[in-house]
């Protein structure tokens, strides 16, 4: 190794840089479970996929509850423990108002469940309100808008980067108006929806993705039984792999049946054991006054109730207690598993109608279900669990799926594959529509020269149909404008009370304008229709795409004014397989397939009659859906029917075995051209009216408003928390040794003297005090104790600086000692930059060693001479000038050495030999000249140079890379 190289990789070992990757920013994404009682949140980020947030009580899932009280907001566990103290301002339950009129039934057994909320009609919307006071009402979209940006808050928080894209659970029994409720909810949220899943749905997905490698082509029939607070849903799903377009092969999940009961849960049975308590309290006081018309003693009871029904899951009986319950008077009793079992025993006998009701949709029997899984917190009820077990038939129910976080994690593993920063494993989801939805219109029929109106129905989606999914339905006897209307279907698989719940049937009417102006602007087109496009999005809500009136002519075609280039270009398509021309219009045709499946006419037995008359079997005729007629998937493949895919392959197959003579000659089938107008369609819901834009701007100011509160709150109580840390800290400070060191008795007596000042003020007016005033006693107090703290500080930082600087200055003169080493016919650094260097260092020295000698003089309750500021300057300073020399070390190249001359004779053999010149330059000879001249050679590489170096230096053939 040559000296410049050793010296050189030497400099390069005193330094080390290391070069730290940057961090990418990412996004996270997030799925809220809002049940009616607990709210669970989970979250996907790079490098924590699908875990459940922790709330700040560092719970995985909170009360879904709201209090709204004066200037105060609380939320979760906080706002179940102002229930206690003042019912009327804490709202829970409040999502089984959305999307209800204020005739619903469900708002008159709300109101009589909760006497103490005070719920008033909207009149502008008809729906409900709750009223706090006579200026401030808010609507339940409001309400369930706090707990959504309240769950981002806990989201962004446990996530650590702001959060926007989420997919949020429903019921599966949510109809249209209450789907969009919750979407008009997250837009004053300000989230972004990404899909609202149904429950029942994302807990099958949950179990599916963990187990996805026991799915296969073997279909799997999976029961999920779910029992939560306020209702009860049982679904069949179907596991089997299916093959895809984009992936291949990949597991698939399709719902066959959904069985519902909506108002079966536990909450139903902590009213029932609440009204018992307050029974049993009312016989054993004294007093004459009844503890249910009290609003906050019964909602003391309700909370007693929720914990003796859990504790009862897991015990045969336990003691029911409340102190001072009522008029300063005590509460207990005891209560048995069989009282509460004898209280809900109506309730439990409904425990096996969604099981039947699933069987029934699905057309599906007990013996197809492999297997029975239970979810939900109510299902842990031993009786509920009995009588399960005896209505499916199985020996044991599956238990192995978390019961509370199942819906969270799978509506997350959603969320993460519909958001573009996250690659996940595909699985298909094929959802279904609980209710089915038509289209009815009412048109004219002449029968016997008699006209009447008839009115027709026209089913749009069957019940359990997938979604997401495109429909059309053509309309071939109106050529004027008319209307038409979208409502649910058939509902008789509902029992009466719950088609009460349920609403209007009434979704839309659509009223269309400009048919009769398409007409007489295309009176030599053939009409094929109105045609009008539905969609049902990932969320299932139904929506009309467009509306439009298509037309269609045939087009002459003129061979004789055909092109010469256009010739040559058929010539050479004939050639080489393209297809004549006939085939050219046959690919020409099926351009025309539409991505929608479009409805058949034929769908009712009221049209039979009309069916009979040739004008209507002419339109059926028209409109009559093919079963190869293609279905947009989730994914948007096109699923065609395999038999008639089957036999259209085989018929091209003999087609093409047939000899040219045996093919018949067809006439080539005229080309035909298509025109499209758009209609303009007006759209009235019927059912519950979306938030007009000036209401959703003033939710969305009143909610921001509230949120600004809050900020302003937490700002004020964080100052109010500083200051009265700062002062208990400060006064424990003075009583330590390194505080008392630098500071004389007058000093820490001036300082604890304003430190009493200001806890007595905090004392009599901080609880009214503003935040600035807040925050300027603090900067009063920093600035009185600043000079000791800067003294205590400086000392703190004495050792860790003054130890750097001192490593720096060696590793300095190590270098410098190095550099001068280098020899001078190949010098990296020129003279005066290392006697710069050499300055630099000596001054840093004599810098350091008379501070110190000068701050060592000085007493140490005075301001110090010697301060980490000017250390730190030196440090630069040395550094800066360190690494201008490495670097310029680094990228240093050593000048190549010149070729040793050498003479070369020949031998006696008329071979050519070397005259070895370097040898007797050793001994003092001269080298004779040759005798005849050599050809010239090309001058060494630097790793010959080094490999004659190491030849020197003993070790021959040898060279080292640096």
């Amino acid at each position: 190794m040559g000296l410049r190289t050793w010296t050189l990789c030497a400099l390069l070992s005193v330094f080390l840089v290391i070069l730290l990757p940057s961090q990418t920013e990412s996004v996270a994404v997030m799925s809220v479970d809002m049940g009616s009682e607990w709210m669970k949140i989970a979250i996907v980020k790079p490098g924590v996929p699908m875990e459940i947030v922790l709330n700040k009580e560092s719970r995985r899932k909170t009360p879904c509850a709201v209090a709204l009280k004066d200037n105060e907001r609380l939320f979760g566990d906080n706002a179940v423990g102002m229930a206690a103290k003042n019912p009327k301002v804490t709202m829970r339950y409040f999502q089984d108002l959305l999307g209800k009129r204020a005739e619903n039934p469900q708002v008159e057994n709300f109101s009589n469940r909760f006497p103490e909320y005070n719920v008033v009609k909207d009149e502008e919307r008809g729906t409900v309100r709750f009223k706090l006071s006579e200026e401030l009402t808010y609507t339940p979209e409001e309400l369930l808008a706090m707990m959504l940006n309240y769950s981002r808050i806990l989201a962004e928080e446990f996530a650590e980067q702001p959060i926007k894209d989420v997919v949020i659970t429903v019921p599966a029994f949510f109809n249209q108006a209450e789907r969009r409720s919750v979407l008009q909810a997250a837009k004053l949220a300000g989230l972004k929806v990404l899909q609202l899943m149904n429950d029942n749905t994302a807990v099958a997905l949950n179990y599916g993705v963990f187990r996805r490698k026991d799915i296969n082509s073997t279909a799997q029939n999976i029961m999920f039984y779910d029992m939560g607070s306020r209702s009860t849903t049982c679904t069949i799903v179907t596991y089997q792999t299916t093959k895809t377009k984009e992936s291949g092969i990949q597991p698939q999940l399709q719902i066959r049946g959904v069985g519902f009961d909506r108002s079966l849960g536990g909450l139903e049975i902590d009213l029932r054991l609440r009204d018992h308590l307050a029974k049993l309290f009312n016989e054993q006081k004294k007093s004459k006054k009844d503890v249910r018309e009290n609003p906050r003693s019964m909602a003391k009871l309700l909370k007693e109730a929720n914990r003796v029904k859990t504790i009862l899951s897991a015990n045969n009986d336990h003691m029911a207690q409340i102190e001072g319950l009522m008029d300063d008077i005590d509460f207990k009793s005891k209560i048995t598993r069989q009282e509460l079992e004898e209280l809900c025993g109506d309730l439990f006998e409904r425990v096996s109608s969604p099981v039947q009701k699933a069987l029934t949709s699905a057309e599906m029997k007990m013996d197809e279900i492999d297997q029975v899984i239970i979810v939900g917190g109510s299902t842990r009820i031993p009786k509920v669990q009995e009588l399960l077990l005896k209505a499916v038939g199985k020996e044991e129910l599956g238990k192995n799926i978390n019961a509370d976080e199942a819906a969270a994690m799978g509506a997350v593993y959603q969320a993460a594959a519909l958001s573009k920063a996250f690659k996940v494993k595909p699985f298909v989801v094929r959802d279904a529509a609980v209710f089915p939805i038509q289209v009815e219109f009412t048109r004219e029929v002449e029968e016997e020269n008699v006209k009447s109106l008839k009115h027709n129905k026209r089913i749009l989606f069957q019940r359990l149909a997938p979604y997401p999914q495109r429909k059309v339905i053509t309309f071939n006897r109106y050529s004027d404008d008319f209307e038409f209307n979208i409502n649910y279907g058939d509902l008789s698989f509902l029992d009466a009370e719950d088609l009460k719940i349920f609403g209007s049937l009434n979704l839309t009417t659509v009223k269309l304008r400009g048919v009769g102006e398409s007409f007489q602007k295309n009176v030599d087109y053939e009409s094929k229709g109105i045609k009008a496009h539905f969609n049902m999005d990932e969320s299932g809500i139904l929506s009309l795409d467009r509306v439009e009136a298509v037309f269609e002519t045939v087009v002459e075609e003129k061979p004789e004014q055909e092109s010469t280039l256009t010739k040559l270009g058929n010539t050479i398509s004939s050639l080489f397989g393209g297809g004549s021309s006939t085939s050219e219009s046959k690919e020409n045709a099926t351009d025309s397939v539409q991505e929608e499946e479009e409805v058949p006419t034929e769908a009712t037995k009221e049209d039979d009659q009309e069916s009979k008359t040739p004008d209507s079997e002419q339109a059926n005729s028209d409109t009559k859906a093919e079963d190869t007629k293609t279905e947009e998937n989730k994914e948007g493949e096109k699923v065609e029917n395999k038999d008639s895919k089957e036999k259209e392959e085989t018929a091209k197959e003999e087609e093409s075995t047939k000899s040219p003579e045996e093919e018949p000659k067809k006439p080539p089938p005229p080309k035909k051209q298509k025109l499209v107008d758009e209609i303009g369609a007006e759209q009235t819901v019927n059912d519950i009216r979306d938030l007009a834009e000036e209401e959703v701007k003033s939710s969305v100011k009143k909610l921001q408003e509230l949120t600004e509160r809050d900020l302003a709150k937490q700002e004020r109580e964080k100052a109010a928390n500083s200051l009265e840390a700062f002062i208990f800290e400060t006064q424990d400070k003075l009583e330590q040794d390194e505080f008392r060191k630098v500071s004389t008795k007058d000093q820490r007596g001036e300082i604890s003297s304003k430190l009493s000042q200001a806890s007595t003020w905090l004392e009599d007016e901080g609880y009214t005090a503003t935040t600035k005033e807040l925050k300027d006693k603090l900067s009063e107090l920093k600035k009185v104790c600043k000079s000791l703290f800067f003294k205590v500080e400086e000392r703190r930082k004495w050792p860790e600086k003054l130890s750097a600087l001192d490593s720096l200055l060696n590793h300095s003169s190590i270098f410098l000692k190095s550099a001068r080493m280098i020899p001078d016919d190949d010098p990296i650094f020129t003279e005066i930059e290392l006697n710069t260097l050499e300055k630099l260092i000596n001054d840093t020295w004599v810098w350091k060693n008379e501070t110190l000698a000068e701050q060592a003089k000085l007493p140490a309750t005075e301001k110090p001479i010697l301060l980490s500021k000017d250390i730190d300057q030196k440090l630069a300073a040395l550094d800066r000038e360190i690494q201008y020399l490495l670097n310029k070390a680094k990228f240093s190249k050593p000048k190549p050495k010149p070729k040793p001359k050498s003479n070369t004779t020949k031998s006696e053999n008329g071979e050519k030999n070397t005259t070895e010149s370097a040898e007797k330059k050793k001994e003092g000879t001269e080298a004779e000249p040759p005798s005849e001249p050599e050809p010239a050679k090309e001058p060494p590489t630097e790793e010959k140079v080094l490999e004659l170096e190491g030849s020197e230096a003993g070790n021959p053939g040898h060279a080292e890379e640096f």
